[in-house]
């Protein structure tokens, strides 16, 4: 999803200046009365004319725990991502086994155990179907 034009705001924005009522704007330009209301809310409130910024770059609520994360799991290499969360939610940070997980695998952290137990493989046949 997108945010309207600047030049649609601008022609709602006049409209509404003229008198016209917000029904017959929203019918005209093919965009919602509620849509309306929300800009003419906007510009009396604040005096923007302009769309809010969407989304945008979330820093990790972890990302200043890095080299402590990093540390407690040198020392205790079998940590699973539950103890570790359970950890951190003892400092006072609540974050869920995915977000930590993601985290993780950003700074190239592996929780891979033990390279014996690794996954099992099916045999190959030998070299020609008897």
């Amino acid at each position: 999803m997108h945010a309207y034009s600047q030049d649609l705001r601008d022609r709602v924005l006049g409209a509404l200046q003229r008198g016209e009522r917000p029904s017959d704007i929203a019918r005209r330009y093919e965009v919602s009365r509620l849509w309306v209301y929300q800009v003419r809310k906007r510009f009396e409130a604040t005096g923007q004319r302009h769309s809010l910024p969407v989304g945008g770059h979330r820093r990790s609520r972890i990302a200043h725990r890095e080299a402590d994360i990093r540390h407690w799991i040198e020392a205790t290499p079998d940590m699973t991502l539950a103890e570790l969360s359970e950890r951190l939610a003892q400092e006072g940070i609540q974050i869920k086994v995915p977000a930590l997980w993601y985290q993780l695998d950003k700074w190239g952290l592996s929780f891979k155990k033990n390279s014996a137990r690794q996954r099992a493989s099916t045999r190959r046949r030998a070299a020609g179907t008897p």
